[in-house]
C-alpha cells in the first residue's frame, strides 16, 4: 500500500486523466514525473504526510494522500486528504480501501484532524467522505476555475 518510486508513472497517469477531463482539480496542464518531484518528496512512510497506492493485478488502480493543510506552524495538526482512483476502477471501493488505511495509519501521528476539498457537482466523492465519517463544514462559491466555468468547493473534515 504505501508508495515507492515504481508507482510514480502511475500515480501522474491517474492524477493527469483528472487534470485534462474533469474539475476534481483545478490543475490545468498535465505533469511529468519530474514536475511533480517535489509533491513526491513530501511523503514518508511514517508521519503525518502519507502517499498509498492500490494495485490490483500488479497495476495500480488509485492512490490517496495527506499533504499539509496550511504552511504556518499552528496548522500542523492538520492535513489535506485526497484520493484518486483510476477511470476504470471507479466503484469498486478502492477509494474507500485507501482511505480508511490513511486514517488508520494517522492514528497516533499527532493529526487531529483531515479535511477534503470537493468541487461540486461530484456525488461519488461526497458520499465516500460522508460514508468515511467526514461532516460538512461549508461551501465555497464559485472558488475556483476550470473549463471556462466557476466552481463551488464542498469542506468537509474528519477527527482522527
Amino acid at each position: 500500500m504505501h508508495c515507492g518510486s515504481g508507482h510514480y508513472d502511475a500515480i501522474v497517469r491517474i492524477y493527469n486523466h483528472y487534470v485534462e477531463h474533469s474539475h476534481a482539480t483545478f490543475d490545468e496542464a498535465p505533469f511529468s514525473i519530474g514536475a511533480r518531484a517535489p509533491w513526491f518528496a513530501l511523503f514518508g512512510e511514517d508521519g503525518p504526510y502519507q502517499l498509498l497506492v492500490a494495485e490490483q493485478n500488479n497495476n495500480v488502480v488509485g492512490f490517496c494522500c495527506s499533504t499539509p493543510f496550511e504552511v504556518r506552524s499552528g496548522y500542523d495538526i492538520s492535513v489535506e486528504s485526497s484520493v484518486y482512483v483510476s477511470p476504470d476502477a471507479l466503484a469498486g471501493g478502492i477509494g474507500s480501501l485507501l482511505y480508511q488505511r490513511l486514517f488508520d495509519n494517522l492514528q497516533g501521528s499527532g493529526i487531529h484532524g483531515a479535511y477534503g476539498g470537493i468541487a461540486l457537482p461530484n456525488d461519488a466523492c461526497v458520499k465516500l467522505h460522508e460514508n468515511l465519517g467526514f461532516r460538512k463544514i461549508g461551501v465555497f462559491e464559485q472558488v475556483g476555475r476550470k473549463f471556462e466555468k466557476f466552481w463551488d468547493v464542498v469542506w468537509y473534515e474528519k477527527r482522527i
